[in-house]
Protein backbone atom coordinates (compact mmCIF):
# COMPACT_ATOMS: atom_id res chain seq x y z
CA UNK A 1 0.00 0.00 0.00
CA UNK A 2 1.35 3.24 -0.79
CA UNK A 3 1.76 6.09 1.96
CA UNK A 4 -1.22 9.00 2.15
CA UNK A 5 -0.10 11.82 0.64
CA UNK A 6 0.27 14.94 3.09
CA UNK A 7 -2.30 17.84 2.33
CA UNK A 8 -0.50 20.81 0.99
CA UNK A 9 -1.61 24.18 2.47
CA UNK A 10 -1.73 26.67 -0.11
CA UNK A 11 -1.76 30.44 0.77
CA UNK A 12 -4.55 32.16 -0.60
CA UNK A 13 -3.43 35.55 -2.83
CA UNK A 14 -0.74 35.46 -0.53
CA UNK A 15 -0.77 35.71 3.15
CA UNK A 16 -3.68 38.16 2.35
CA UNK A 17 -4.00 39.41 6.44
CA UNK A 18 -0.90 40.71 6.54
CA UNK A 19 -0.12 42.36 3.20
CA UNK A 20 -2.81 43.56 0.09
CA UNK A 21 -3.68 40.55 -1.16
CA UNK A 22 -1.51 39.57 -5.04
CA UNK A 23 1.33 41.74 -4.11
CA UNK A 24 4.62 41.15 -3.25
CA UNK A 25 4.48 41.97 0.00
CA UNK A 26 1.82 39.67 0.56
CA UNK A 27 3.88 36.43 -1.07
CA UNK A 28 7.11 37.57 0.64
CA UNK A 29 5.12 37.50 3.76
CA UNK A 30 3.64 33.68 3.15
CA UNK A 31 6.82 32.57 2.31
CA UNK A 32 8.06 33.21 5.73
CA UNK A 33 5.69 30.36 6.45
CA UNK A 34 6.70 26.75 5.45
CA UNK A 35 4.19 26.54 3.16
CA UNK A 36 3.61 24.22 0.39
CA UNK A 37 1.96 26.57 -2.13
CA UNK A 38 0.56 29.54 -3.24
CA UNK A 39 -2.35 30.75 -5.06
CA UNK A 40 -3.24 33.79 -7.21
CA UNK A 41 -5.62 35.26 -9.75
CA UNK A 42 -4.73 36.18 -13.85
CA UNK A 43 -6.27 38.69 -15.35
CA UNK A 44 -5.74 40.54 -18.58
CA UNK A 45 -5.17 44.32 -18.64
CA UNK A 46 -6.77 46.30 -22.29
CA UNK A 47 -3.16 46.10 -23.85
CA UNK A 48 -3.49 42.48 -23.18
CA UNK A 49 -0.15 42.19 -20.01
CA UNK A 50 -1.11 39.11 -17.89
CA UNK A 51 -1.39 41.09 -14.01
CA UNK A 52 -2.49 39.54 -10.65
CA UNK A 53 -5.89 40.49 -9.33
CA UNK A 54 -8.68 38.95 -7.97
CA UNK A 55 -11.81 40.78 -8.28
CA UNK A 56 -14.42 41.86 -11.03
CA UNK A 57 -14.12 45.85 -10.11
CA UNK A 58 -11.23 48.24 -9.00
CA UNK A 59 -13.24 49.46 -6.38
CA UNK A 60 -10.26 48.82 -3.91
CA UNK A 61 -8.35 51.57 -6.39
CA UNK A 62 -11.12 53.74 -6.46
CA UNK A 63 -12.63 52.69 -9.71
CA UNK A 64 -15.85 51.04 -8.29
CA UNK A 65 -17.13 50.51 -11.87
CA UNK A 66 -13.96 49.49 -14.20
CA UNK A 67 -12.60 46.50 -14.36
CA UNK A 68 -8.59 45.45 -15.20
CA UNK A 69 -8.85 46.01 -19.07
CA UNK A 70 -10.50 49.00 -18.67
CA UNK A 71 -6.46 49.97 -18.62
CA UNK A 72 -3.36 49.70 -19.72
CA UNK A 73 -0.44 48.06 -18.12
CA UNK A 74 1.00 51.35 -17.85
CA UNK A 75 -2.06 52.83 -16.47
CA UNK A 76 -2.20 50.35 -13.71
CA UNK A 77 1.94 50.19 -12.88
CA UNK A 78 1.06 53.90 -11.33
CA UNK A 79 -2.02 52.56 -9.65
CA UNK A 80 -1.19 51.76 -5.60
CA UNK A 81 -2.43 48.32 -5.31
CA UNK A 82 -1.85 48.17 -1.67
CA UNK A 83 -3.69 51.39 -0.97
CA UNK A 84 -6.86 49.40 -0.03
CA UNK A 85 -5.01 47.73 2.53
CA UNK A 86 -3.02 50.13 4.54
CA UNK A 87 -6.83 52.17 5.05
CA UNK A 88 -8.10 48.49 6.11
CA UNK A 89 -5.21 47.98 8.35
CA UNK A 90 -3.99 51.35 9.81
CA UNK A 91 -1.17 49.67 12.02
CA UNK A 92 0.56 47.78 9.38
CA UNK A 93 3.18 49.77 6.93
CA UNK A 94 1.37 49.03 3.87
CA UNK A 95 4.49 50.15 0.82
CA UNK A 96 2.53 51.34 -2.03
CA UNK A 97 2.54 48.17 -4.43
CA UNK A 98 2.38 48.21 -8.36
CA UNK A 99 0.10 46.16 -9.97
CA UNK A 100 2.26 42.72 -10.47
CA UNK A 101 2.74 40.75 -14.05
CA UNK A 102 2.48 37.56 -14.31
CA UNK A 103 5.78 37.29 -15.94
CA UNK A 104 7.14 38.93 -12.48
CA UNK A 105 5.26 36.73 -9.87
CA UNK A 106 6.57 33.14 -12.06
CA UNK A 107 10.50 34.45 -11.94
CA UNK A 108 10.39 35.22 -8.31
CA UNK A 109 8.24 32.66 -6.67
CA UNK A 110 8.67 29.28 -9.48
CA UNK A 111 11.29 27.97 -7.49
CA UNK A 112 10.28 28.59 -3.99
CA UNK A 113 7.07 26.68 -3.72
CA UNK A 114 4.40 25.55 -5.40
CA UNK A 115 1.72 27.56 -7.54
CA UNK A 116 -1.80 27.64 -8.45
CA UNK A 117 -2.74 30.13 -11.01
CA UNK A 118 -6.47 30.83 -11.50
CA UNK A 119 -7.15 32.45 -14.82
CA UNK A 120 -9.93 34.91 -14.31
CA UNK A 121 -12.36 34.49 -17.97
CA UNK A 122 -15.18 37.21 -17.37
CA UNK A 123 -18.23 36.34 -19.08
CA UNK A 124 -18.13 40.41 -20.10
CA UNK A 125 -14.86 39.25 -22.09
CA UNK A 126 -14.47 38.06 -25.67
CA UNK A 127 -13.71 34.87 -26.10
CA UNK A 128 -10.39 35.62 -28.21
CA UNK A 129 -8.88 37.57 -24.92
CA UNK A 130 -10.02 34.45 -22.84
CA UNK A 131 -8.11 32.46 -25.13
CA UNK A 132 -5.19 34.87 -25.39
CA UNK A 133 -5.10 34.73 -21.21
CA UNK A 134 -4.27 30.55 -21.60
CA UNK A 135 -2.16 31.21 -24.26
CA UNK A 136 -0.28 33.81 -22.42
CA UNK A 137 -0.10 31.64 -19.16
CA UNK A 138 1.07 28.97 -20.73
CA UNK A 139 3.63 30.21 -22.05
CA UNK A 140 5.19 32.26 -19.25
CA UNK A 141 5.27 28.98 -17.19
CA UNK A 142 6.62 26.74 -20.30
CA UNK A 143 7.96 23.93 -19.00
CA UNK A 144 7.56 22.53 -15.49
CA UNK A 145 8.18 20.11 -13.50
CA UNK A 146 5.25 17.46 -12.56
CA UNK A 147 2.64 18.99 -10.11
CA UNK A 148 5.25 21.95 -9.43
CA UNK A 149 2.20 24.75 -10.89
CA UNK A 150 -0.80 24.28 -11.48
CA UNK A 151 -3.69 26.78 -13.88
CA UNK A 152 -7.12 26.59 -12.31
CA UNK A 153 -10.56 28.31 -13.79
CA UNK A 154 -14.35 28.37 -13.32
CA UNK A 155 -14.96 28.84 -16.94
CA UNK A 156 -14.46 25.35 -18.23
CA UNK A 157 -14.81 26.04 -21.81
CA UNK A 158 -10.61 27.86 -21.02
CA UNK A 159 -9.59 24.61 -19.41
CA UNK A 160 -10.67 22.55 -22.58
CA UNK A 161 -8.67 25.19 -24.90
CA UNK A 162 -5.86 25.00 -22.46
CA UNK A 163 -5.67 21.31 -23.18
CA UNK A 164 -5.75 21.83 -26.59
CA UNK A 165 -2.94 23.86 -26.38
CA UNK A 166 -0.93 21.97 -23.99
CA UNK A 167 -2.14 18.92 -23.32
CA UNK A 168 -1.25 16.83 -20.21
CA UNK A 169 -0.64 19.83 -17.92
CA UNK A 170 -2.12 19.55 -15.13
CA UNK A 171 -5.46 21.69 -15.32
CA UNK A 172 -8.04 21.86 -12.26
CA UNK A 173 -11.24 23.10 -12.75
CA UNK A 174 -13.02 25.48 -10.16
CA UNK A 175 -16.63 25.09 -8.62
CA UNK A 176 -19.01 26.98 -6.96
CA UNK A 177 -20.58 26.74 -3.79
CA UNK A 178 -24.25 25.54 -5.69
CA UNK A 179 -22.97 22.48 -7.83
CA UNK A 180 -23.09 19.34 -6.62
CA UNK A 181 -21.80 16.07 -6.49
CA UNK A 182 -23.76 14.89 -9.71
CA UNK A 183 -22.05 18.01 -11.18
CA UNK A 184 -18.76 17.17 -10.46
CA UNK A 185 -19.43 13.34 -12.12
CA UNK A 186 -21.03 14.96 -15.48
CA UNK A 187 -17.76 16.84 -15.75
CA UNK A 188 -15.21 14.29 -15.17
CA UNK A 189 -16.82 12.02 -17.26
CA UNK A 190 -17.02 14.33 -20.13
CA UNK A 191 -13.76 16.17 -19.47
CA UNK A 192 -11.23 13.43 -18.47
CA UNK A 193 -8.53 14.99 -18.83
CA UNK A 194 -8.80 17.37 -15.60
CA UNK A 195 -6.28 16.60 -12.87
CA UNK A 196 -8.71 17.49 -10.28
CA UNK A 197 -11.05 19.59 -8.94
CA UNK A 198 -11.30 23.16 -6.50
CA UNK A 199 -14.76 23.68 -4.99
CA UNK A 200 -15.58 25.20 -1.74
CA UNK A 201 -14.94 23.24 1.84
CA UNK A 202 -19.11 23.26 2.79
CA UNK A 203 -18.94 20.92 -0.86
CA UNK A 204 -16.36 18.93 0.82
CA UNK A 205 -18.11 15.60 1.97
CA UNK A 206 -17.00 11.81 2.05
CA UNK A 207 -18.83 10.77 -0.93
CA UNK A 208 -17.21 13.56 -2.97
CA UNK A 209 -13.78 12.51 -2.07
CA UNK A 210 -14.75 8.55 -2.69
CA UNK A 211 -15.76 9.84 -5.63
CA UNK A 212 -12.77 11.78 -6.99
CA UNK A 213 -10.15 9.50 -5.63
CA UNK A 214 -12.34 6.65 -7.83
CA UNK A 215 -10.96 9.03 -10.31
CA UNK A 216 -7.70 9.40 -9.49
CA UNK A 217 -8.07 12.93 -9.71
CA UNK A 218 -6.92 15.08 -7.18
CA UNK A 219 -8.79 17.32 -4.75
CA UNK A 220 -8.72 21.07 -3.62
CA UNK A 221 -11.16 22.89 -1.36
CA UNK A 222 -11.11 26.50 -1.10
CA UNK A 223 -11.20 28.47 1.67
CA UNK A 224 -10.36 27.27 4.88
CA UNK A 225 -10.06 29.52 7.74
CA UNK A 226 -12.19 28.24 10.59
CA UNK A 227 -11.06 25.37 12.66
CA UNK A 228 -13.97 23.37 11.73
CA UNK A 229 -13.28 23.78 7.89
CA UNK A 230 -9.47 23.15 8.63
CA UNK A 231 -10.13 20.26 10.13
CA UNK A 232 -12.71 18.52 8.15
CA UNK A 233 -10.21 19.12 5.23
CA UNK A 234 -7.30 17.44 6.98
CA UNK A 235 -9.36 14.75 8.38
CA UNK A 236 -10.58 13.74 4.72
CA UNK A 237 -6.98 14.34 3.75
CA UNK A 238 -7.70 16.38 0.78
CA UNK A 239 -4.93 17.17 -1.38
CA UNK A 240 -4.60 20.93 -1.20
CA UNK A 241 -6.13 23.24 1.56
CA UNK A 242 -6.33 26.77 0.60
CA UNK A 243 -6.62 29.07 3.16
CA UNK A 244 -6.26 33.18 4.36
CA UNK A 245 -4.58 31.97 7.35
CA UNK A 246 -1.81 29.51 6.11
CA UNK A 247 0.22 29.77 9.40
CA UNK A 248 -3.03 28.25 11.00
CA UNK A 249 -3.78 25.52 8.92
CA UNK A 250 -0.04 24.28 9.13
CA UNK A 251 -0.11 24.48 12.90
CA UNK A 252 -3.24 22.45 12.37
CA UNK A 253 -1.67 19.71 10.48
CA UNK A 254 1.07 19.14 12.37
CA UNK A 255 -0.61 18.80 15.53
CA UNK A 256 -2.78 16.43 13.55
CA UNK A 257 -0.08 14.34 12.25
CA UNK A 258 1.07 14.20 15.47
CA UNK A 259 -2.11 12.70 17.05
CA UNK A 260 -2.09 10.31 13.78
CA UNK A 261 1.55 9.22 14.45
Amino acid sequence: MQPKKETLIFAHRGANQEAAENTRAAFDRALQYPIDGMETDIQLTRDEVAVLWHDRFLGKLGHPTKHIDDFDFASLREMNFAAHFATTHPSVDAKPEPVMRLDEFLAAYRTRTRLLLEIKNRDWEDVARHQIKVRQTLSSVGETREEAIYISSFNLTSLIYAHQCRPGFPLIYNLEDYQTIDDMRTVLSAQPFLHGLCFPIANLDQAVVNLLRAQGKSIAVYTCNSDEEIGLALSLQVDILISDLPQKALQMRDAWQMRAA
